[in-house]
């Protein structure tokens, strides 16, 4: 072994133990002194595990469906009868067009004439016989409360009651029976052969009548005249099939007589059918879903249509809390209802083919001289009720028949016709009527009816104070219900002045100037000889002859000329009516309803439709 190396290495290690000590003598040194400034930490990241929830976009909220329902306003008073065979006035008549369809139907909105329950008919060579030959797939139905839907009637066998020529034939014969006391009889009386005859009792024999249902399919009817409006006449109402085992009863159906119009027993054939009948409140008719449609009466789009019975103001103030559909407009409303930013957008104002009017009764007290008749009529200011109580854009009537009427005068052709506001000529013949009974104007005792309604009573007031204004004559104002108005203008109590309307059921003169005040006309009833029974209680022979000629005559220029001067009696000679406007509709409708507007007063709810994006 080397001995110089090995003593090498205790010195080094010698050497190393002190810089040891010295090195551990260094920090306690140094931390008796002021501490020298470091530099901050560096922190270590801390590592974080987040939840993070994802929800999902939630989807549109879906907006309440609208109910399928039309919420619609007949007026006050109660429907007077859903009876084809009886009705005569506009509520009930506009159900009865929904529930049932005639052989021809008129267009609510052109007044065309198209195809009802007869698809065509044939015109014999004299223009007097129509043979209609009907469609054989409308089932008679009902509205089954138990199922809660409608149901076809089934007979005796357990069939589906159809349609058929021998339901209109008994529906005619029906209503020409003077046991029905329709006071629509007149119409058929005065179209077709041996109607007048039977309907008076003169004969008691229906097969007199020339109605006759050659099978299940095809009608004959023979007419008097070889009219224009014959196959308008026949599509009326009172025309209608009629189910005659529900009325009288057969082997298997209990007789209902009058009450077969109630809810429960009611059964039609139509676009619609009655669904529930609260008298005096409410009425709705539902979708009949087996009525098959055509072009011109479609399936209905609306589920159910309900009416009101509410007078105008309270029915407006429903429109516009939303919970009507559509309402006419009462006058006090219409310059607010223009001047609404929102309400004159929902307005609608149109001519109608209706007729405002006073009727007299001509053996009344003091009214049963045509100078005081024409002097009441003279001394109203036409214009004036336009421009400051009916607020509608109306037209000042002269006569009956509105203009727009097949065979109607015009104001363009005829401004002279029939009666103006004339002061001075009304208060000179009632100056001449007073002498000569020795008495004055304040001592007439007259009254003036009218059926109960804010609009008419109204218009009742503002004559009540043109009267008294122009004339000294200080007339009293009553009223009725319209069901109790309408039998009382029809019968012995007639007042001496009442409130009457009139509106198309076909587009001719002959449906006004002599279906309506004619002698045996809806405004003139008469009974089996002849006799007046109640309203204008009048009969004039040449007035008679003039609307029987116009009737006959086919050229439609001396059509009009014959009753211009059937007006002019009518009007001014005898003044048995005072005409007072030609209707406008002032109507507003929801925004969400889809509609057709009547120019006659019926509506048709299955041209309506309730839209879901509005």
């Amino acid at each position: 072994m080397d001995s110089s190396k090995s003593g090498g290495e205790t010195a080094m290690r010698r050497a190393m133990l002190v810089l040891a000590i010295v090195a551990l003598l260094v920090p306690v040194v140094a931390g008796c002194a002021a501490p020298a400034p470091t530099a901050a930490p560096q922190a270590t990241p801390e590592t974080k595990v987040v939840e993070k929830i994802i929800t999902p976009t939630p989807a549109p909220t879906a907006k309440p469906k609208r109910p399928n329902v039309v919420r619609a306003n007949f007026g006050a008073g109660d429907v007077p009868t859903l009876d084809p065979g009886v009705a005569e006035d506009t509520s009930s008549i506009t159900v009865i067009e929904e529930c049932f369809v005639g052989l021809t139907r008129l267009d609510e909105v052109t007044s065309e004439l198209h195809p009802g329950m007869a698809t065509k008919w044939d015109v014999s060579a004299d223009g007097k016989t129509y043979t209609f030959h009907l469609r054989t797939d409308v089932p008679w139905v009902k509205y089954d409360g138990a199922k809660k839907q409608v149901v076809k009637v089934q007979d005796c066998k357990g069939k589906d009651r159809m349609v058929t020529a021998y339901d209109f034939e008994y529906g005619i014969l029906r209503a020409l029976d003077p046991k029905t006391a329709s006071p629509y009889a007149y119409v058929l009386d005065f179209a077709i052969e041996g109607a007048d005859a039977y309907n008076n009792g003169k004969n008691t024999d229906p097969k007199s009548v020339g109605v006759k249902a050659l099978d299940e399919k095809t009608l004959e009817v023979k007419f008097l005249e070889p009219a224009a409006y014959n196959t308008n006449i026949i599509g009326l109402w009172t025309a209608m099939a009629v189910p005659k085992w529900l009325i009288e009863g057969d082997d298997c159906t209990e007789a209902r007589g009058e009450r077969w119009i109630e809810p429960g027993f009611f059964q039609s054939f139509g676009p619609y059918t009655l669904k529930e009948w609260i008298h005096d409140s409410t009425m709705t008719i539902v979708k009949n879903p087996f009525w098959p449609g055509d072009q011109w009466t479609p399936k209905p789009k609306v589920d159910e249509v309900t009416f009101s019975m509410l007078d105008e103001n309270p029915a407006m103030a429903e429109f516009e809390a939303g919970n009507l559909d559509a309402a006419a407009v009462p006058s006090t409303d219409i310059d607010r209802v223009k001047a609404d930013p929102k309400l004159s957008k929902l307005l609608v104002i149109a001519p109608n083919l209706c007729t405002y009017f006073y009727g007299f009764n001509t053996t009344a007290p003091v009214v049963n001289d045509a100078r005081v008749r024409r002097a009441l009529s003279m001394a109203i200011d036409r214009q004036k009720l336009v421009d400051n109580v009916l607020k509608g854009g109306q037209e000042p009537a002269q006569w009956l028949a509105r203009p727009g009427l097949a065979a109607a005068p015009t104001m363009k052709d005829h401004p002279d016709l029939g009666v103006k506001f004339n002061l001075a000529e009304a208060k000179k013949l009632l100056d001449e009527y007073l002498k000569e009974k020795g008495t004055t104007a304040d001592k007439l005792d007259i009254t003036l009816m009218y059926n109960t309604s804010t609009g008419h009573q109204r218009i009742a007031e503002f004559m009540q104070q043109q009267w008294k204004d122009n004339l000294g004559i200080n007339v009293k104002v009553t009223s009725q219900e319209w069901k109790v108005f309408l039998q009382t203008t029809k019968g012995k109590d007639t007042p001496q002045i009442y409130r009457m309307g009139w509106c198309l059921d076909y587009p001719d003169a002959n449906n006004f100037t002599r279906e309506v005040v004619a002698s045996g006309g809806s405004n003139n009833p008469v009974d089996e000889s002849g006799k007046p029974l109640g309203g204008l209680m009048w009969k004039n022979d040449k007035f008679e002859k003039l609307v029987v000629d116009a009737a006959r005559e086919q050229d439609p220029k001396k059509r009009v000329e014959l009753y211009a001067q059937a007006e002019q009696i009518l009007c001014y000679e005898d003044a048995a009516i005072i005409p007072l406007y030609w209707y406008t509709r002032v109507t507003v409708t929801q925004p969400w309803i889809k509609r057709t507007f009547s120019v006659g007063g019926h509506e048709r709810y299955e041209h309506w439709e309730v839209l879901q994006d509005q």
